[in-house]
């Protein structure tokens, strides 16, 4: 790789352009977002949508393309423009403190809701009101390692492409369908008729998770709504579900927060299925 071909600049147009795929209306005009660091763009690189490869762009330091040579090859395989920078431009370009030398430029790659319900869902994490963009990610990563089949963002939730989003999925986003800026009501309704029982996640919910797992009510296809961190779900959301449920709390802990519980749920639901 020639070193001509590196870019020096922060302020070349490919850059800049990249840069402002830091702000959502960017973003969403361009239907592109960063990926930083080799696990997410190694997912990018392997993950694709409607037959195109996820991945378009990859920004690598020398000594990142050094180390991760083999990626910057499959990224080149997988049809993606791969630029050697300074470290400097991927300063601009990184969200992280201690920035790993890798910044994939990707599509979106969320789906309609349409195609989710038609695939039928055993297991779904619907993000209701979640504004914080860790906890939206920690949440994807959860639903993933539950065997969740889809993740569904209401409108009312944070940007899933927020870079801080995205780099608490850990991965996690390139692995399972998702819909984003859905309508709670809209989203209520097609998961009830594709005969999905809808759980309302509330530390004041009427019914304990202890109590539906022993009465066997939680082997049936299942979505999980959780959401804002701070003051859970309105009460016009709750309304949309077929029961409202609370994690128990055994010790003296106040509550659980929104991670915590997601996962609590999640797997709560995965295991249920599988023993039926």
């Amino acid at each position: 790789m020639a070193p001509a071909a590196q870019l020096t600049s922060p302020r070349s147009a490919r850059v800049l352009a990249a840069r402002r795929l830091a702000r959502r209306a960017a973003r969403g005009r361009e239907r592109r977002f960063l990926a930083e660091g080799p696990q997410a763009v190694r997912e990018a690189v392997a993950h694709r949508a409607g037959g195109e490869a996820t991945l378009a762009e990859l920004f690598a330091t020398l000594e990142a393309a050094e180390r991760h040579g083999e990626l910057l090859e499959a990224a080149r395989a997988a049809g993606a423009r791969v630029h050697l920078a300074a470290p400097d431009v991927l300063d601009e370009l990184s969200d992280t403190v201690t920035p790993q030398g890798l910044v994939g430029v990707c599509r979106f790659l969320d789906r309609p809701l349409a195609e989710i319900t038609a695939a039928r869902p055993r297991l779904v994490a619907v993000l209701a009101h979640v504004r914080d963009p860790g906890n939206a990610g920690t949440v994807l990563r959860c639903a993933d390692a539950a065997g969740a089949d889809a993740v569904i963002l209401t409108d009312a939730s944070v940007d899933l492409y927020n870079p801080k989003a995205v780099r608490a999925s850990a991965g996690s986003l390139f692995h399972l369908p998702v819909a984003v800026g859905v309508p709670v009501a809209e989203a209520a309704a097609a998961l009830g008729a594709a005969g999905v029982r809808l759980l309302a996640a509330d530390g004041a919910g009427e019914r304990d998770l202890d109590a539906e797992l022993d009465a066997g009510a939680m082997s049936g296809p299942t979505a999980w709504v959780f959401g804002n961190e701070a003051w859970g779900l309105p009460a016009e959301t709750r309304a949309l579900a077929d029961a409202v449920v609370r994690v128990p709390i055994h010790g003296r802990a106040e509550s659980l927060n929104l991670a915590t519980a997601a996962a609590v749920c999640l797997y709560a639901s995965a295991r249920a299925q599988r023993a039926s």
